[in-house]
């Protein structure tokens, strides 16, 4: 735990005035669900995944029948990336590679904690900082993958539906197919 905290200690340093938004989760939580980083929602309440695609987030948990109370949920980069939009207001932009490679060791620190059974990576940007630049959710999505004593499944990211409705189809059977998967982590509940 010393060397989480003192991570988190040297981000709030790096990044003065930006607000940190932390992983939640069950302490024994044996599936870990990984995002890009925090969006307005998110980085207003303090919490993961509570705004669009938190939304399309727990359709898919719904679907899988796995309950939010069973992972830990977290983002590759634990601020809201942003850039200005039109009419002066503010608006996301994806993470630079300063930031993730700034934040990778607290997310590998929380893996190391957490020692998931499962980790569930949500779009480009975790499945990029866990396997390397090469990796792309286009070619390895649906599949598991062996990473670091844990087996990865990467998915689309929930707001990838927001932006690409045609990925919907795909999204839901591969939700389907983590319940699956997940069964016999006692995560799943029977529909």
């Amino acid at each position: 735990m010393d060397e989480i905290e003192r991570l988190l200690d040297e981000l709030r340093m790096r990044y003065p005035g930006k607000r940190i938004v932390l992983g939640e989760g069950g302490p024994s939580a044996s599936v870990m669900l990984i995002g890009e980083a925090p969006g307005e929602q998110e980085e207003k309440q303090a919490r993961p995944f509570v705004g669009k695609a938190g939304k399309n987030l727990d359709e898919m948990l719904s679907l899988a029948g796995i309950p939010r109370t069973c992972l830990y949920i977290t983002n590759t980069v634990k601020l809201r990336p942003t850039q200005p939009g039109k009419g002066g207001r503010v608006r996301n932009r994806p993470p630079s590679v300063t930031e993730i490679e700034d934040f990778l060791p607290f997310l590998k620190a929380e893996i190391t904690l957490m020692a998931p059974r499962f980790i569930v990576t949500l779009g480009n940007t975790p499945l990029k900082a866990l396997l390397g630049s090469k990796a792309r959710i286009g070619e390895i999505h649906g599949r598991l993958v062996d990473y670091e004593g844990a087996q990865l499944y990467p998915m689309y990211h929930p707001a990838s539906l927001i932006y690409t409705p045609s990925l919907r189809q795909v999204y839901e059977s591969e939700a389907v197919r983590l319940g699956i998967l997940l069964k016999d982590a006692h995560c799943v509940t029977e529909k």
